[in-house]
């Protein structure tokens, strides 16, 4: 089976935060844990959307959701590593797109994870997919769209 590969232009994180690896974030294994590392991402991923003013729920009843989650992970983090996430998007489309991270140790800057999570606007009353606001798009200028 092919081996999942993910590269990101550098121009396309808009976003920077830091989160700590927690002791309960450890696994048998003496590391940062998958299911610990993916709500690290959802975190990072809020906190990105909340810097730029977007709501996950709108009072309109339109969101954010998620549709897919890739990870490529390159190095073991541990208890209490400080960990720097950079957040950014690309692929943006009609409904949605991906926002992409970046993830690697606040001392040394050692690459530790890359991760694209594919996301789609969505109408919860109606319970189907809907088109991406504009002002959503106009706040992501230099995003590429496809």
């Amino acid at each position: 089976m092919a081996r999942l590969t993910l590269e990101f232009p550098d121009n396309q994180f808009y976003f920077t935060t830091q989160l700590t690896v927690r002791i309960t974030d450890i696994n048998a294994g003496k590391h940062l844990a998958n299911d610990s590392m993916v709500s690290m991402i959802s975190e990072a991923r809020a906190r990105f959307l909340y810097q730029f003013g977007i709501e996950e729920v709108s009072d309109m009843d339109t969101g954010i959701i998620v549709t897919d989650l890739a990870t490529t992970y390159k190095r073991e983090a541990f208890a209490r590593d400080a960990l720097i996430f950079e957040v950014g998007m690309m692929d943006l489309n009609k409904y949605g797109g991906d926002i992409i991270f970046r993830i690697t140790k606040a001392i040394g800057g050692e690459l530790v994870a890359l991760a694209k999570s594919g996301f789609v606007f969505y109408d919860f009353t109606t319970s189907k997919v809907a088109p991406m606001p504009e002002d959503f798009r106009l706040r992501f200028p230099g995003v590429n769209y496809i």
